[in-house]
């Protein structure tokens, strides 16, 4: 097949035919584009290879060659067509007779006008096709006879041959629709015309969208047909090349399979890695990978470490099999007290810290000592300093028995000693845990809220390189619902690994060779991964996390601000005070000395030589002041001289 322009190989290709292999022979770019333009393909290089799946009708640009104007038709325009026989139009009846004569054509012949025609019988419309059966002598002259079909009407008209148009000699048959003009190939490249578009003659250019598969790309390539490059058909040549189509491991994932899959990696998501494993973290291009299908469960706990000052972070797969136990959980404040407040579940805490009651800008507030066991019952509001309500706590007051006795001291006394404890309150609190059941990961999530504190007494057994025993404890924070693949490498095909699509897309092309088989329930998963920090923060960043709302800012302590308010009080108050008696106290005005130095403070400094000592005063205090213990300044001015 010689080359031709993509246009007119698409306008002449039988769909029937599909797919077909093209090459490019002479290549397009446009200079300063991307690769794609609106989604379509607007870039190919010579020598190219195009494996055409789809063609798609676009549009259809309808045109007046005369004056260059166009329109837009869609597939589903209903006008009729009808084609021209040649671009030539005659004036009158008996031209057009005598040129289908001198071309041998037999009548009947068709033929149209492109003005109105006015007879005794009746009106002709503009561009309505007639058909010429016979010439007969009519009331004295030579007159056409023609037939007008007018819906399921035939009319018999006999026009002179002397009547002027002009005229166009049309196909013989039917008016076509779009598709039909379209499809018929003799009628490409005509002049047309139809009674619905306001020009005659007329043009059709279809525009379509070729839907193709080409070497290495990723998706289904789009290109216009209207792309200028010429192409070649080479089906029959290329039936041995293998067009590899690289794939997404969340495309593996949507489509469902068919598992196990054996593919090779092209392409590692730019980045710093995601897991710490030896295995995942040095993932390249060319490594073997075999998917075995979607992990089970879906769910995912973010968990990090206790009692290290740099903490490790990992992902827990809902499939973990190791035993965990509840460890105390620390509480910095009340109010993470309240948080932690569960209905229906008892919650006794150990005082960390010993408290004043004067200390929370309330006498009625009761102090606090370090080893006070006290049990949370419910929140409430208190009156606080200068008569404002402030949220608080209410506790109540345990006894140092435990156990039978406590129960039984707890049924005697109804009214038990209550505490009232400000959510500002930062003392410090352990939770006091007699919980020593080995509970699965599952039961754990069911039965308590997170986050939670936990120690792993046993590990996984189906992970043997299982990290978490050797850590003190463990505080599970968030539970993640994401899907994940069952993926292994041939330098480990015993070892599978979960990883996540969405954080970890790797670029992979399906292999030849199959998978390894292996036995039923023999493939090793590990469910525990360690994560780095900086995808540990952006998971913890991610939206079903940020729809959480953050817990409220604790109140602050009112003492100092209180105290503030009272000083500034005093001070305007004092203000007032002095600017009403200045004028009395201009005579003998007095001022306030600083505090002398005691008798004890004196004596430190007796043995030091020459020194005689300071005369001890009393300390100047409130009371002081309202006493009026000044120092004339005036009189001992000339003693001091």
């Amino acid at each position: 097949m010689d080359p031709v322009s993509l246009q007119d190989f698409v306008c002449a290709l039988n769909p029937a035919s599909l797919p077909r292999v093209l090459r490019v022979c002479s290549g397009v770019y446009f200079q300063g584009s991307i690769y794609e333009i609106s989604g379509n393909e607007c870039c190919l290089s010579t020598g190219d290879l195009v494996k055409v799946t789809h063609v798609r009708l676009q549009k259809v640009v309808c045109e007046n060659p005369g004056t260059g104007q166009t329109i837009d038709l869609t597939a589903s325009f209903q006008g009729r067509f009808s084609s021209f026989t040649s671009s030539q139009s005659y004036e009158t009846l008996e031209e057009l007779l005598s040129a289908a004569t001198q071309s041998s054509k037999q009548l009947p012949i068709c033929f149209m006008s492109t003005h109105r025609i006015t007879t005794t019988a009746s009106v002709v419309p503009e561009e309505q096709p007639l058909k010429l059966e016979a010439v007969e002598m009519h009331h004295g002259t030579h007159c056409a006879r023609c037939v007008l079909y007018a819906g399921a009407q035939r009319v018999l008209l006999h026009l002179p041959l002397s009547q002027k148009g002009p005229f166009w000699e049309l196909e013989p048959g039917p008016p076509q629709t779009l598709l039909q003009v379209l499809q018929h190939p003799a009628l490409r490249d005509t002049l047309l015309t139809c009674p619905d578009l306001p020009w005659c003659p007329l043009t059709l250019m279809p525009q379509y969208e070729v839907e193709a598969i080409m070497h290495m790309r990723r998706t289904i390539v789009k290109i216009p047909s209207t792309l200028e490059v010429d192409v070649e058909d080479v089906t029959a040549s290329s039936q041995h090349i293998h067009f590899i189509q690289p794939l997404l491991l969340s495309e593996a994932l949507a489509r469902g399979g068919p598992f196990p899959l054996s593919t090779e990696i092209l392409e590692v998501p730019e980045g710093p890695p995601i897991f710490l494993s030896p295995w995942l973290s040095s993932l390249q291009k060319g490594q073997r990978l075999y998917i075995y299908g979607l992990a089970s469960p879906r769910w995912r706990f973010l968990a990090s470490t206790k009692g290290r000052k740099v903490p490790r972070h990992f992902m827990i797969s809902g499939a973990y099999q190791g035993k965990l136990r509840r460890r105390p959980r620390e509480f910095p404040t009340a109010y993470d007290l309240l948080g932690a407040l569960q209905p229906g579940q008892p919650l006794r805490v150990v005082a960390m810290k010993d408290c004043e009651g004067d200390g929370l800008e309330n006498p009625g507030f009761t102090s606090l000592a370090m080893g006070d066991r006290l049990e949370v019952l419910q929140s409430g509001q208190a009156l606080g300093a200068q008569d404002r309500d402030i949220d608080v706590l209410v506790c109540r007051r345990l006894s140092d028995q435990t156990g039978e006795d406590e129960e039984e001291e707890n049924e005697e006394v109804e009214d038990q000693e209550q505490i009232l404890l400000p959510l500002y309150f930062s003392g410090g609190f352990v939770e006091e845990l007699s919980d020593g059941r080995r509970y699965s990961l599952q039961d754990l999530t069911d039965q308590f809220s997170l986050p939670c504190e936990v120690k792993v007494v046993a590990k996984d057994t189906s992970h043997p390189a299982d990290p978490l025993p050797s850590f003190p404890g463990l505080r599970l924070e968030e539970k993640i619902t994401e899907p994940f693949l069952v993926i292994s490498l041939d330098s480990n095909p015993g070892m599978c690994f979960e990883i996540p699509p969405r954080w970890l897309d790797l670029t992979v092309v399906e292999a030849k060779e199959p998978p390894p088989s292996q036995p039923a329930g023999s493939l090793t998963v590990a469910t525990v991964e360690e994560l780095t920090e900086a995808f540990y923060y952006r998971l913890r960043k991610l939206p079903a996390f940020e729809s959480q709302a953050p817990p409220p800012r604790p109140p602050k302590s009112k003492g100092l601000s209180g105290q503030k308010q009272i000083s500034k009080e005093k001070g305007i108050k004092s203000s007032q005070v002095s600017e009403l008696q200045e004028p009395s106290l201009l005579p003998k005005r007095k001022v306030k000395t600083l505090p002398q130095v005691t008798k004890d403070s004196s004596n430190l400094y007796s043995g030091i030589p020459g020194y005689k000592g300071l005369r001890s005063t009393k300390p100047i205090t409130q009371d002081a002041y309202d006493d009026h213990d000044y120092e004339e300044v005036l009189e001992r001015f000339p003693k001091t001289l």
